[in-house]
């Protein structure tokens, strides 16, 4: 019998290290985007990889996300040896956050802060999800810094000063308190000012001539005085009742006004610049607008007196605050103010849910939309207007009011989810005519 053959074992396969042959440039990018703590255990891997994390392009000093809330003192240590260890490399971005702090830790802070701006950083982060962090009182000085994203800071006057800061471009400040009478800088062109507070009693001024894009949601303290935007492209802003420039006397659109018996918020301070727009005069040069208020608050309304004509306006979205007023003044008058004005969109939803609806979204229930028809408008409604749209939830009183006052847009096209507010606004159009 012959002998029988032995059969070829399989041959081993070669494990190929594809992440590893990858170039070192690259390699750093890649470490950029991991907490730092697990950039620098990537040392461990092989021997190529031992010093990769020294020469990432970006930081990113937060805590793992399994370890919960983190606290600047559970970083400290190693993020004074890692500062220390790391090569003088330029950073293309860094990312600081915190759930708490201590009182001692904010020198730390601060110094980080300064490190990131010395590796000549271009996007920079910090967050404080607790109380504020006081940052120092100095200004930045950088040639490369173009994105700065801050929440949870107190900041001071010289720190608002980006005279120093010729590239930045970007400016994020969410649930900040500032310290400050003004916030200028000569190339900004995005700003987002979200649930900041302010801690003078006074109008903090923006001045920023190049902004192409804002977005305030203010809740507290005096509304910001906007100085000129000649390039502004886009703005949003959302006004609160809690803030102080929300009538106390407050009823059906009418406010007390600077007299004998007016609330104390409705009296001009000493630089309340009631004698000029706070806000509608900054924003007069925008293309797409934004206004949302809440009905106490009298700034829009104050500001209509010495109304600007918005020469570039071509979409505008309002809320119910400007059809309140029994007449819809505030309504008409924007519309007067605004020539080429080509869509109007009107929100109105019950004051409850203004709050809900200007963050996730307006869920409307019915809609119209409708075209302009010059022969039949009047002439101090922009004949470039071609498209309405009105959305609520229910059609009240107050919403015939204002359908008959756009009976002059002649709306033609209706959208609704149910027949029975299909056959009021039927009935709408009958008491508009």
């Amino acid at each position: 019998m012959p002998p029988r053959k032995k059969r070829n074992s399989a041959s081993p396969v070669s494990v190929t290290d594809r992440i590893g042959a990858l170039p070192d440039s690259i390699l750093y990018h890649v470490l950029s985007f991991l907490p730092a703590q697990a950039a620098v255990r990537t040392c461990v891997l092989a021997r190529r990889w031992r010093y990769l994390w020294r020469y990432t392009t970006g930081l990113r000093i937060v805590g793992l996300e399994e370890e919960g809330d983190y606290m600047v003192k559970d970083l400290h240590k190693f993020v004074e040896h890692l500062l220390i260890l790391r090569e003088r490399t330029d950073l293309d971005t860094v990312q600081i956050k915190f759930s708490e702090f201590c009182e001692e830790d904010q020198p730390c802070v601060n110094l980080w802060v300064r490190f990131a701006v010395m590796c000549k950083v271009r996007t920079f982060t910090l967050h404080i999800s607790d109380e504020h962090l006081y940052l120092d009182d100095l200004p930045l000085v950088s040639r490369h810094l173009r994105t700065l994203d801050l929440a949870g800071v107190a900041l001071q006057k010289s720190f608002l000063d980006f005279a120093s800061c010729p590239a930045l471009e970007n400016l994020n400040m969410s649930y900040c308190t500032i310290f400050a009478g003004k916030v200028s800088s000569r190339s900004l062109k995005h700003l987002s000012i979200y649930y900041c507070s302010y801690g003078l009693d006074c109008r903090i001024h923006i001045s920023t001539p190049c902004l192409v894009s804002l977005k305030i949601h203010h809740s507290s303290g005096r509304t910001p005085f906007l100085e000129n935007m000649a390039l502004l492209e886009s703005a949003h802003v959302y006004l609160e009742n809690y803030c102080k420039d929300a009538c106390l006397n407050h009823a059906s659109g009418i406010f007390c006004g600077a007299n004998n018996n007016a609330c104390r918020n409705c009296v001009p301070i000493k630089d309340d610049c009631s004698r000029e727009c706070v806000l509608l005069g900054g924003i007069s040069n925008a293309k797409h607008l934004k206004l949302l208020s809440g009905s106490k608050t009298f700034i829009f309304a104050r500001d209509l007196k010495h109304c600007p004509t918005f020469t570039k306006l071509k979409t505008l979205l309002l809320n119910e605050y400007w059809c309140e007023s029994p007449d819809l003044d505030p309504l008409a008058c924007i519309l007067k103010n605004s020539p080429v004005l080509e869509k109007l969109t009107l929100q109105l939803f019950p004051r409850y849910k203004s709050f809900y609806w200007t963050v996730a979204g307006p869920t409307h229930k019915v809609e119209m939309k409708g075209s302009y028809s010059s022969v039949e408008g009047p002439a101090a409604i922009s004949e470039h207007l071609n498209m309405v749209e009105v959305k609520c939830n229910v059609v009240d009183e107050k919403i015939l009011k204002v359908l008959k006052f756009l009976t002059a847009f002649n709306i033609r096209k209706l959208t609704n989810n149910t027949f029975l507010s299909l056959y009021i606004l039927k009935l709408a159009f009958i008491c508009g005519e």
